[in-house]
């Protein structure tokens, strides 16, 4: 898990702005344009809530990079240590123990369409 260093900042992700690009809430108070990096896109799925690390850029203050982004684990983790605050929501959707949405179908034996058909 990266702890950050100086130039880099723990946020949670406010929206997603499309084409690798996102508005986060950093914990030092500023909003920010961050930039997925290249290395993480089609490979780290980021959503709205979910608790990130940014690379502040020297040169622009509104911007940072996403260099890590943390499971809702690691992010309770952070709290635990002090590194975000207490109060930070914690984005439980993509905790991975749930089984992603699918839909069980029960399976029929397709008796009962066919007593409903000799009735006609």
């Amino acid at each position: 898990m990266s702890r950050p260093r100086d130039g880099s900042e723990y946020a949670q992700v406010l929206r997603m702005l499309g084409n690798g690009r996102l508005e986060a809430q950093c914990f030092d108070g500023e909003k920010r344009l961050a930039l997925i990096r290249g290395k993480m896109r089609k490979k780290v799925w980021i959503n709205t809530g979910d608790i990130i690390l940014l690379s502040l850029r020297d040169f622009q203050d509104e911007k940072a990079d996403v260099i890590q982004k943390y499971t809702p684990d690691e992010a309770r983790d952070l709290i635990k240590h002090g590194e975000i605050p207490a109060t930070a929501k914690i984005n439980e959707a993509d905790a991975g123990d749930d089984e992603g949405g699918e839909v069980q179908f029960e399976e029929d034996s397709g008796e009962e369409d066919d007593e409903d058909l000799d009735d006609l």
